[in-house]
């Protein structure tokens, strides 16, 4: 559906907020975020298996993760897997290539947030790219969460202009963008 171009490849390796590798320093810039939004059930959303094992091993469980069995292109360490395997959180499997949002990973995103109990996406291919729709969907006082490859953790607080600025990203993407909000369940408002 959505594909990112070579030319945007550059724009993408910037993290979108600090980085830290310290998953309780994250938890608490959550819990601060969502106390400034008024928002208490504010969903932490996880891109990544590695981030979502942190985030488990810390006592919280992300409302929503996507995994895809990888991490900086090789298979997760085996106790990572085995961790998250054995979690029994609701489980969507989608397929998503390399470099691209799919429709069926926009839904099972939006059908994700919309659940009161946490939801495992598990992507076969590459769940990337997903910390920008993440960002777009869920609701203000939400925190998306990424690995920056080799560095740590990014956390994203969902805001206004968090939002404006996974917007232009989202939209710089090529393919159908009108159908990828329709697939996401989110037309965006016009914030720009």
């Amino acid at each position: 559906m959505l594909t990112l171009p070579d030319s945007l490849r550059d724009a993408f390796k910037e993290p979108l907020g600090p980085v830290t590798t310290d998953a309780a320093e994250l938890l608490a810039g959550a819990a601060e975020t969502r106390g400034e939004r008024v928002a208490p059930d504010a969903p932490i959303v996880a891109v990544g298996d590695v981030v979502t094992y942190h985030l488990r091993e810390a006592g919280r469980v992300p409302d929503v993760a996507l995994i895809d069995g990888k991490t900086e292109r090789e298979a997760v360490d085996a106790a990572i897997e085995s961790a998250l395997a054995a979690a029994d959180d609701r489980r969507i499997r989608v397929e998503n290539p390399a470099a691209s949002l799919s429709a069926e990973l926009l839904s099972a995103l939006a059908a994700a947030l919309a659940d009161a109990d946490p939801v495992i996406i598990e992507v076969t291919g590459e769940e990337d790219l997903a910390a920008l729709p993440a960002i777009l969907a869920a609701p203000d006082g939400s925190s998306v969460v990424y690995g920056q490859p080799g560095e740590g953790m990014v956390r994203v607080p969902v805001t206004p202009e968090s939002r404006a600025e996974a917007r232009e990203l989202f939209e710089a993407l090529d393919g159908d963008v009108e159908a990828a909000y329709e697939a996401l369940g989110r037309i965006p408002d016009d914030d720009r």
